[in-house]
């Protein structure tokens, strides 16, 4: 019976040894697959940055929320990436195509109703427009699409910091201004 126990315990031993080893790899691997890319939005700017690594690899000019309905601020995830969407609200809806005002791509965030995508009104790209999503050309969101995966990082900024001034260099003064106006209406 002593003997038994023993041999129980010894497998049981066994058992949490490989189970231990196989948590440690597992963990490993995931520490290594931890995405590089990381998109940055200054809605001040009215741009985004894709990196790599901390490299920026290309900017894009945006349209980011309007005064009315503003861009979220803060640390998101990209959660799903859709070529061609359907756009619906209050019951409205339009399938793949011109009129479409998602455009030809939607990159979902992490924030339930908010993504970056592309539109049918080109001619909003740089200003403060959209109802709080980030707008591209379809061109450029196309581009942008191939470049990111489910899981990146997507950081939109308010205000502008240390880190967007290397990213985008210094504000352009018209920029400024053009804000300031704004911010008076």
């Amino acid at each position: 019976m002593i003997q038994t126990i023993e041999n129980q315990m010894k497998r049981m031993a066994a058992f949490a040894s490989v189970l231990l080893m196989a948590t440690a790899e597992a963990l490993a691997q995931e520490n290594q697959a931890q995405p590089t890319r990381r998109i940055v939005v200054s809605i001040p700017d009215r741009k985004l940055a894709l990196l790599d690594s901390g490299k920026v690899v290309k900017i894009y000019q945006t349209a980011v929320g309007a005064p009315k309905s503003p861009s979220p601020t803060g640390s998101f995830k990209i959660i799903r990436r859709v070529v061609d969407p359907t756009w619906s609200s209050n019951g409205k809806v339009a399938g793949p195509g011109k009129s479409n005002p998602v455009g030809t791509r939607w990159i979902g965030l992490s924030i339930k109703g908010y993504g970056i995508h592309g539109t049918n009104a080109p001619s909003s790209i740089g200003r403060n427009a959209s109802h709080g999503c980030v707008r591209m050309r379809n061109r450029d969101v196309e581009e942008l699409y191939t470049m990111v995966s489910v899981g990146d990082s997507v950081d939109l900024y308010g205000e502008r910091t240390p880190e967007l001034d290397r990213i985008f260099g210094e504000p352009a003064v018209a920029a400024v201004a053009a804000d300031a106006v704004a911010a008076q209406q």
